[in-house]
Order: structure tokens, then sequence, then C-alpha cells
């Protein structure tokens, strides 16, 4: 068991659509996969948006939020992240305000800078190239929102005024961390996909850090991808799966490759680029993997992980989140007496389908 010290676990879903399955299937196992967290003690679920990608469903966070959070009792919820430059502050507010009103105290609400796809599908969102540039003062305009202290004179969220919903800075770079230090915000580096700047962004927003209402002390989540198996070799396949998986949604563009064409793809430079992404992966039988989480934590000087359970599978993706809970010794929460059982699912997800 780790010490006592050990940063808090939590998850990062991206609601993954493999080969065979649907977007339904995904978006059910989302569900499944945050209710087996909330058993298992890790502090919170968090959903990306990404925009044209087959294998991705999480694009519309604030809806599958609120599905999730209606099927759960307690774990925290929220967008890991919400791409601010496609959306309107206010729209986010009141997207956002609704689910705090719904669902308080459970809902987070992390904020990135990039569009979350390609520039073909940024002009379908009917965004502007330029938007990135004014995130600062969107962040400070979404934050006047939730705070009850609007910036525009006679312009209010509601729901949204004074739910006062945290939010947190997303980023892979020195900018996130100097905005997220000078706004008092919680920082979360994306190493498990970005890992080049992940300790100078982390060492340049402990030192420029400023106290605000929302937080005291600087708070850093680091992302790291996890597969964890009963077996070395069984995890390790499945890794072997997730890279070519993720070098095709990547590199593809949505089309479907051949095995022989994916084997090549993997031994080029740009196949060779993707897997230097994932540079941060725990993978192995339970002991390793935290182990290895362990070292990340010291080596990230994260306060809390933010695990991507990477596994091509909904079940194989519960089997590695019960083992990396256990062997990190998280405790159950206790259940208020009040509590009632969550709301039914329609349907199981299948999520029984051969990933690429």
């Amino acid at each position: 068991m780790p010490p006592a010290a050990s940063p808090p676990l939590s998850i990062l879903d991206l609601a993954i659509v493999s080969r065979g399955t649907t977007a339904g299937d995904a978006l059910g196992a989302s569900v499944v996969l945050a209710r087996r967290a909330e058993e298992r003690g890790y502090r919170r679920v968090w959903y990306a948006e990404h925009h044209n990608m087959p294998s991705i469903a999480s694009s519309a966070t604030a809806v599958l939020i609120a599905h999730v959070a209606a099927h759960t009792r307690s774990i925290r919820l929220g967008a890991g992240g919400v791409m601010l430059p496609n959306h309107a502050p206010l729209v986010i507010a009141e997207q956002f305000g609704t689910l705090a009103t719904l669902h308080p105290g459970r809902i987070d609400l992390g904020l990135g800078r990039a569009p979350g796809t390609d520039q073909r599908t940024w002009r379908a969102l009917r965004r502007d190239p330029s938007a990135a540039e004014s995130f600062p003062q969107d962040v400070l305009e979404l934050q006047g929102y939730l705070s009850g202290q609007s910036r525009i004179p006679g312009v209010e969220a509601m729901p949204g005024a004074g739910t006062e919903v945290p939010l947190f800075i997303l980023g892979s770079s020195l900018f996130g961390a100097k905005l997220a230090a000078v706004l008092g915000l919680p920082y979360a580096f994306a190493s498990h996909f970005a890992p080049e700047a992940l300790r100078e962004a982390v060492a340049q927003y402990r030192r420029d850090f400023e106290p605000s209402a929302q937080l005291e002390r600087p708070h850093v989540i680091a992302g790291v991808n996890v597969v964890a198996a009963d077996e070395e070799q069984d995890a390790q396949d499945q890794f072997h799966r997730v890279v070519r998986r993720r070098t095709a949604s990547i590199l593809g563009g949505g089309r479907r490759f051949t095995d022989e064409e994916l084997d090549g793809l993997l031994r080029s430079p740009q196949g060779q680029r993707v897997a230097r992404m994932m540079r941060y992966s725990a993978v192995g039988a339970p002991e390793a993997v935290r182990s290895y989480l362990e070292s990340f934590a010291d080596h990230a000087d994260a306060d809390e992980l933010i695990l991507a359970h990477a596994s091509p599978t909904i079940e194989t993706r519960l089997r590695s989140l019960d083992l990396v809970a256990d062997a990190w010794g998280l405790r159950r929460p206790a259940r208020g007496q009040d509590d009632g059982p969550p709301a039914p699912l329609a349907a199981e997800p299948r999520g029984t389908g051969t990933p690429t």
C-alpha cells in the first residue's frame, strides 16, 4: 500500500468508440465506468471535448456530464475540458451553472485553449481562428458569470450566477501554466498526450502562483495513461493495441487501415511521434503500475493524478480501474444514510468490439 501522502487519483474518460461498437455503447460505458470509479474511491471523472473523431464520443461534455451525474451519487464530474474558444462564455456559464444547480457540489469546469479538432471542423463549428487569442479574457468573463459578478453590465448567467463552479486551466505549454498561476486556479497538464513541457510548466506555475478566492495554494493535476492487467504480458498486448488505435485516430482522418497499412504507419516518423506522445504510460501488473505512478507523481510534482485508462474495451478498462484502486489503497467512500440508489441504466453497454 502506498504511503498516506500519495496523491488522489481521478479519471479522464474519452468515451472511446472501439471497432464493432457504437457511440451509444461508448456513452453507456461511460456511465458504468463512472459508477465503478465512484465505488472504488476515485476523486473525479472528467470528459474531454473532441470533435470529428470517430473513436471519441465525448464531444458534448455538458450533456454527457448531466447523463452520468443522474446515474451516480457523489463523485465529482467535469469537463477536462471545454475548449473555450469554441463557445461563448455565457453559454458555458449557463450550461455548467445548470449542472451545478442540479448536482450541487459535484461539478468541475476545466478550460482549454486549443480547438480540439482540425481546421476543417473548426470552420464547421463557425469559430474564428483568432478566438484563442482572447482566452484569458474569456476565462475572466466566464468566472464573472459563475461568481455572480458579471463583467458585462446587465448580463447574468441564469442558472449559473453565484454557483461558483470551480475552474481549472488545462494546458500543455507555459502559456496555460502562467495563466493558471496569475488567476490563482488549479492547473491540469495534458502529459498523457503532450509530455514535452511538463516539468517546466509545473515549475513555472508553482513559482508564479498567486492565491485567489478559489485556491490558496497551487494545485497540479498531471495526466498519465494507464493499462493495468493481472498479467504483465496482457497489459503490454493491450497497450500495443492502444498505440495502434491512437495512431490511426490521429493520423488517419477517419480512414480505416488494414493491419499491413497500420504497421507501416507505426514505423513511419509520424507514427513514432504519436508513440512519443504516450511517453507517460503506466503499463503492467498492478504493483508495477503503482510503482510507476508513484515515480511519475514525484517527477511531475503533482498534487493529483488523472488517469486515462486506455485499455481497448470497457471490460479491460474496468479491470484496470479496479487493479489500480486496489494497488493504490483507495478507500471506498462512505454512503450517507439518505443516499438512494442511482438511476437504473436502460441497458448495459456491449463493449465487446475489437479495437483498431
